[in-house]
């Protein structure tokens, strides 16, 4: 009985995130871990949420919320194949706060949560705080 429970235990969500964290490029959802690899020069982005109410506090309905132009990556492809066969290095890594452009990229849903997936040209800059 202690052995299934130790190794029950090596497999939880927490375990499993820091041992890949630092292997392929991941994106971890909820309680399961998702394995995601874009393909190319594109990046997956979480987009920060905008504001729900005003400073007044009025409730700003989604119909006329703006999309928002921040997001965290969660991975990153290998980059662009180049003309001679070498690979293009990216300019941002996961982790990374980024702005990009306003109706950019594909919007897809992973385990419940709202996720982005953008071309490395769309993305116009890194948010260093």
């Amino acid at each position: 009985m202690a052995k299934s429970t130790a190794g029950k235990s090596a497999k939880t969500p927490h375990a499993s995130a820091a041992a890949t964290a630092s292997a392929a490029p991941t994106v971890s959802v909820a309680v399961t871990a998702v394995k995601l690899r874009p393909l190319a020069d594109r990046v997956v982005l979480r987009p920060t949420p905008g504001d729900e109410m005003t400073k007044r506090g009025i409730l700003i309905p989604d119909t006329v919320k703006e999309r928002p132009q921040e997001g965290e990556v969660l991975a990153v492809g290998p980059g662009k194949t180049l003309d001679d066969g070498k690979r293009e290095a990216m300019d941002v890594a996961v982790g990374d706060k980024v702005l990009y452009a306003k109706y950019a990229g594909t919007e897809f849903k992973l385990s419940g949560e709202d996720l982005l997936i953008v071309g490395a040209k769309d993305i116009l800059a890194v948010v260093e705080r």
